[in-house]
């Protein structure tokens, strides 16, 4: 893990993110399904690609367990969702509650060192 992250240290957060999007598998998820989809963090760097929403609508979101690009038709942002929503469903650590799985799950160091990156940035409640 180590190695890893000293791998990405000389890197700006665009990159990393970049990085691990293409190192987090992907999977069809249960159509019409949001059983994952609540309030979440994200990286200011992660935050600045999204949509601005108003207080009102972070407040109503929050107040429902939701998180705020969640719409009637599922994620509003899904191209650009967080690492942390990608993760799910990728890792025996944040299953999918429907059982839905990639082909393979993902790389375990990939994995920490994208905990460790959330860690060691600025955090944002979406």
């Amino acid at each position: 893990m180590e190695e890893t992250s000293n791998q990405h240290s000389g890197l700006d957060h665009r990159q990393v993110i970049r990085f691990f999007r293409r190192n987090i598998p992907s999977f069809v998820c249960e159509p019409g399904c949001h059983d994952c989809c609540g309030p979440v963090t994200a990286s200011s760097e992660e935050v600045s690609r999204l949509p601005q929403k108003t207080e009102a609508a972070h407040v109503e979101a929050l107040a429902n367990y939701n998180c705020v690009y969640l719409g009637v038709n599922g994620c509003q942002v899904y191209d650009e969702r967080p690492l942390i929503c990608r993760l799910f469903g990728t890792t025996p650590r944040l299953l999918c509650p429907k059982g839905k799985v990639p082909a393979v799950m993902i790389d375990e160091k990939i994995e920490a060192d994208i905990h460790r990156f959330m860690a060691d940035t600025r955090q944002v409640l979406l």
